[in-house]
């Protein structure tokens, strides 16, 4: 079953933005992410859409947060990017006649639509800061114990 992890690589991506005092190429995002320049560009292009992100041009240009990471949600990240599919999961539609599988579409189509609430809900509770912190809190603590 293939993954989308795109949404997963955004969040790491901003991340690295939020903790640079400057801003950062398409090259110096490929490098964390092991990708290439064009599938970030192509990524920050819907977040510049929705001013998650500014570029600019020149010597010492690249990418930068345009809002503080407090101040955006991972909805807003999640939206910007097209809103990806939650899950890989999905209705068979074979023999559309066949009341089995309607009653098994409706069934799975109204669980899917309960859980992508759920998530949704949570990812509009969620915002970059939170997630850096809990990263900073994990590091902290292990290196603490090592």
């Amino acid at each position: 079953m293939k993954m989308n992890n795109s949404f997963s690589a955004t969040l790491h991506i901003l991340l690295h933005l939020e903790q640079m005092d400057k801003p950062l190429t398409s090259e110096q995002m490929a490098a964390f992410i092991e990708s290439n320049p064009a599938f970030i560009r192509k990524v920050l292009a819907g977040l510049r859409e929705n001013k998650i992100v500014c570029s600019t041009k020149g010597h010492h240009g690249g990418w930068k947060l345009c809002r503080p990471a407090s101040a955006v949600t991972l909805l807003d990240i999640y939206l910007a990017l097209g809103s990806p599919g939650l899950f890989a999961l999905g209705n068979r539609n074979e023999n559309p006649q066949c009341l089995v599988e309607q009653g098994v579409n409706r069934v799975m189509s109204d669980t899917f639509a309960a859980a992508e609430e759920l998530v949704l809900a949570r990812f509009k509770s969620l915002t970059l800061q939170d997630i850096g912190s809990e990263f900073i809190s994990y590091f902290n603590e292990k290196g603490h114990n090592e």
